[in-house]
């Protein structure tokens, strides 16, 4: 204020010296050089040098050039030395005193040297040297200092931008500095951050939709079970059963959440916050975790893959929150469990329940449901029995599941108190098909697609719970009685034959007709074919009983015309023709071309007589027998199920399966239901699938069914089968062997189980059929050897504990009444199909066989019959009729002339002599079956 003011008392006295408005103008060009102020847009921004220019322009008033500062101006340091120059004029052309004009020139030369330092820099300083007027001391004059302010000023001009009027600049960032970004970039980023995520969101979200499960997760396996409930063995790749969130147990649930997500009912879908800290201490190397809720996990299981991608996360989190608006938690945790793997192959809680305790999950108590628990973490790694080495870390994840339970509430102190850690069971082989368990899964699998209960193609996609028939201590039992009889005796090192070895078996309840047990092989993965089920071996004498219980059933006769009972007699001779067939000749040949003369159907059944039962299915008519046994049990189209008389000595191919279900009809007093293997099957566990309902009918009459068992009972009792009394309790069978004893067969029962039994010969490189000679070390194998002798132990152990109990049988009128016997004509025999590999034919011409024997070891006396009748000595036969009348055997016959022969009678038992050479005659019979079986 002070220098202003004595610049302007100067100015003034020099504006009035010149006579001019000049006073004022100067008064305001020195308030504006003492008081600068905030230059306008486009103005100069000196204030120094606008006063001076001002100052100097007293007669425009104005300095033009500042008052159109948005022109650029070419050269500011140019105008300046010219407003210099001008105002130095102006100031000398006022009449001014020599100090004056020197002052204002002295002032108008820093204006302009101002100017030029403000804009020019150093280049405007070195264009005009000397501008810069020396700084005013205390010395000076006033007028000096007024030059002094003036020069100062246009130096403060050129400092503040060379007079634009702009604000000043902030000086520019240098260094480190340049890379941190400034509060507006980072405030703009984070905004635009912002709105990017929500349009992501919103993105993602429209754009994800649920995707349907992935193959994984849908595909189960099928479930079979003992009668029991116990877990028999499961098929299919994957190893899962689903089951619903009520068949888990609550501490299974809760041991889970303890886990995995113990916040799981009040969470999110999603925890933000969860995988920022798994990614984090992934990130730090505290080990990988994916931070995912169980949603999130099941999201992956169920619906996607687990690869670890960006694009995966990315829908598993999209998913998973609109799952969670679509499923209840509850649904959510049941397919979780439904899908988690839990190692030992086992998917989910249910398949790994079974694995590791053998139990249900409904079952599954604290201790265990948090071992199963701690699983999902590591499978492979907490399995304790493979890994014993890694047992402290998974007891330590054990501890952490439970003291879970009981931070939540879902376990007292108490109960957490003491608790004992819960070791597994040792992996075993359950899970697979080895052993018999192939042979029962696709036993059941054919049950159930042959009953049309399930298709096969439903089958495969899994996920049924199929309870069986099957009886785990019978089941047991019979493998057992398998390997001390049979297997145990083999020595396939020295002898050829027992590798040919085979077995079957099967076993039915005889008032249910549910198969408890089946032996299929000695293993399934090593012997495809099941033993039990299999039909290409003939079934030998054990189809005999058939013949005689249709005999029953339709009241038949014999040739003669009397009632065939127990206790009829029938002409027992080897090869001895059949009567009343019109077929054509048939004459079989007994075992070990054995004849038997007159002999009783029961005592023909304990010695299984060929002769005699061929002779009672003519008898009967080989038609009524074929429906007869059709109605027992046996398929009507079993392989070689021919109505002929050689049908009774058990030409026909059944399975032994098949002859268990029909010897169980015998055993239940005639009453047939066919056999089941399944009570019950559900889909998915909730599903419950219709079972056929069982149809038990009268297959034949009561009498018919248990006079054949009382007949049976002889063959157990002094007949073939007496190893079958080591079973300790009544009981009824009949033994046979297949030609060329590929096969031999025991088929029993008490009044509790009816059980068959078969040990086959097959070569195990081309699945031919192979005899048995040899076999064990014995000359033969028959019916009454092995077969029986498993049978046997096999019944007494799975009927251990059982009261022993007698049949309770009604036989025919007439049954045990002994009739006497009476000679019936009878052809000199031809030659037949031998028992154990001859060839029978039914009608044709009959190769000659070997020599008849007789079975008491006599020599016949000619011409002495004991029974006083009369014998024809050197009778001749023509086309198999004897002349006399009489049984012929003796003498010998050639070309059907018998010569010196003569025949001998004791007790309806023919004896001595030989033949040889017999052709039997009669016309070409019908085709049919031409091997036949019927051995003991």
């Amino acid at each position: 204020m002070k220098v202003s003011g004595t610049t302007s008392g100067k100015g003034d006295s020099a504006g009035q010296g010149a006579g001019e408005p000049g006073p004022s103008e100067s008064t305001q060009v020195l308030r504006r050089v003492t008081a600068p102020r905030t230059p306008e847009p486009g103005q100069p921004g000196q204030p120094g040098g606008e006063g001076a220019a001002s100052g100097a322009s007293p007669s425009t008033g104005a300095n033009p050039a500042a008052r159109t500062p948005r022109v650029p101006r070419p050269n500011p340091a140019a105008q300046a030395a010219r407003a210099a120059g001008v105002a130095g004029a102006a100031a000398q052309g006022a009449g001014a005193g020599a100090q004056a004009g020197q002052a204002a020139q002295a002032a108008a030369v820093g204006a302009a040297a101002g100017a030029a330092v403000g804009v020019g820099g150093k280049a405007a300083r070195t264009a005009v040297p000397g501008a810069a007027a020396p700084a005013a001391s205390a010395s000076d004059t006033p007028e000096q200092q007024a030059t002094a302010s003036a020069s100062d000023g246009g130096n403060g001009g050129g400092a503040g931008g060379g007079g634009k009027g702009k604000k000043p600049k902030r000086p520019k960032r240098t260094g480190w500095r340049r890379l941190l970004p400034t509060w507006r970039m980072v405030l703009g980023t984070f905004f635009v951050g912002v709105l990017l995520v929500i349009g992501l969101f919103f993105l993602g979200y429209s754009l994800v939709k649920i995707p349907p499960a992935n193959a994984l997760a849908t595909k189960q396996s099928n479930v079979y079970l003992y009668a029991d409930g116990s877990q028999l063995a499961h098929d299919g790749e994957i190893n899962r059963e689903n089951v619903t969130l009520a068949q888990i147990s609550k501490d299974a649930q809760h041991a889970v959440l303890a886990a995995e997500d113990r916040d799981f009912y009040s969470e999110s879908a999603v925890d933000p916050k969860a995988m920022i800290r798994a990614a984090w201490n992934t990130a730090t190397g505290k080990g990988t975790q994916s931070g995912s809720t169980i949603t999130q996990q099941y999201v992956k299981n169920y619906y996607l893959a687990q690869e670890q991608t960006l694009t995966r996360k990315a829908k598993e989190f999209f998913i998973s929150i609109k799952l969670d608006r679509e499923k209840s938690k509850d649904e959510i945790l049941e397919g979780y469990l439904n899908t988690s793997y839990f190692g030992r192959n086992a998917y989910g809680i249910q398949a790994a329940a079974q694995a590791y305790y053998s139990m249900d999950a409904t079952d599954l108590d604290p201790a265990r449901a948090a071992y199963l628990a701690a699983l999902v973490n590591a499978p492979s790694e907490y399995d304790v029995v493979a890994h014993p080495e890694n047992k402290k870390a998974a007891i330590a994840r054990w501890n952490y599941v439970l003291d879970g339970m009981v931070k939540k509430g879902w376990l007292s102190k108490g109960e957490r108190t003491g608790m004992k850690f819960p070791m597994p069971k040792e992996q075993t082989a359950s899970a697979d098909l080895s052993g018999q368990r192939g042979y029962l899964v696709e036993a059941v699998k054919h049950y159930l697609i042959t009953n049309k209960i399930v298709d096969a193609d439903e089958l495969a996609a899994g996920g049924y719970r199929i309870t069986t028939t099957i009886q785990k201590n019978k089941q047991d039992a019979f493998v057992k009685a398998v390997n001390d009889q049979l297997i145990s005796k083999l020595d396939k090192k020295n002898r050829k034959a027992d590798t040919y070895v085979r077995a079957g078996g099967a076993s039915v309840d005889p008032r249910t007709g549910k198969v408890v047990a089946m032996y299929g092989g000695i293993d399934y993965v090593k012997q495809y074919t099941n033993g039990a089920t299999r039909g290409d071996f003939q079934v030998g004498s054990t189809f005999k009983p058939f013949v005689f219980t249709s005999a029953v059933q339709n009241g038949s006769t014999t040739q003669d015309g009397r009632p065939i009972t127990p206790n009829t007699y029938y002409d027992g001779t080897n090869q001895r023709p059949v009567e009343g067939w019109p077929g054509g000749s048939y004459a079989p040949e007994n075992e070990d071309q054995k004849s038997y003369g007159q002999i009783t159907v029961r005592k023909a059944t304990d010695l299984s007589v060929n002769s005699v039962y061929a002779q009672m299915a003519a008898d009967v008519g080989p038609s009524k027998v074929k429906q007869t046994a059709i109605g027992l049990g046996i398929p009507s189209d079993t392989p070689d199920l021919y109505p002929s008389p050689s049908m009774a000595l058990g030409t026909a191919n059944a399975s032994v399966l098949d002859m268990a279900e029909s010897y169980a009809t015998l055993a239940n007093h005639g009453k047939h239901g066919t056999y089941t293997m399944v009570t019950r099957i559900t889909k998915d566990s909730t599903q419950e699938i219709e079972l056929p309902q069982q149809e038990v009918k009268q297959a034949v009459s009561r009498e018919a069914a248990d006079t054949t068992t009382s007949v049976l009972q002889s063959v157990v009792d002094s007949g073939t089968a007496i190893a079958a009394q080591a079973a300790g309790r009544p009981a009824a069978g009949k033994t046979g062997t297949a030609e060329k004893d590929q096969a031999a067969w025991f088929a029993g029962y008490t009044p509790d189980l009816a059980t068959v039994v078969a040990v086959m010969g097959q070569d195990p490189v081309t699945a031919q059929h192979m005899s048995l000679y040899g076999a064990l070390g014995q000359p033969r194998m028959n019916g009454g050897g092995p077969p029986t002798q498993i049978w046997a132990q096999y019944t007494r152990d799975a009927l251990q504990g059982k009261p022993a109990a007698d049949f309770d049988l009604q036989l025919q009128q007439g049954a045990d009444q002994v009739a006497p016997p009476t000679a019936a004509p009878s052809a000199e025999p031809g030659t037949g199909g031998q028992d154990n590999g001859g060839t029978t034919t039914d009608g044709g011409q009959a190769a000659g066989g070997p020599t008849g024997t007789p079975t008491d070891g006599t020599t016949g006396t000619t011409g002495t019959p004991t029974d006083g009748s009369t014998t024809t000595t050197g009778g001749t036969t023509t086309g198999g009729t004897t002349t006399d009348g009489s049984t012929t055997t003796g003498g010998t016959t050639t070309g059907g002339t018998t010569t010196g022969g003569s025949t001998t009678t004791t007790g309806g038992t023919t004896t001595g002599g030989t033949t040889s050479g017999g052709t039997g005659g009669g016309a070409g019979g019908t085709g049919g079956p031409t091997t036949g079986g019927g051995g003991l």
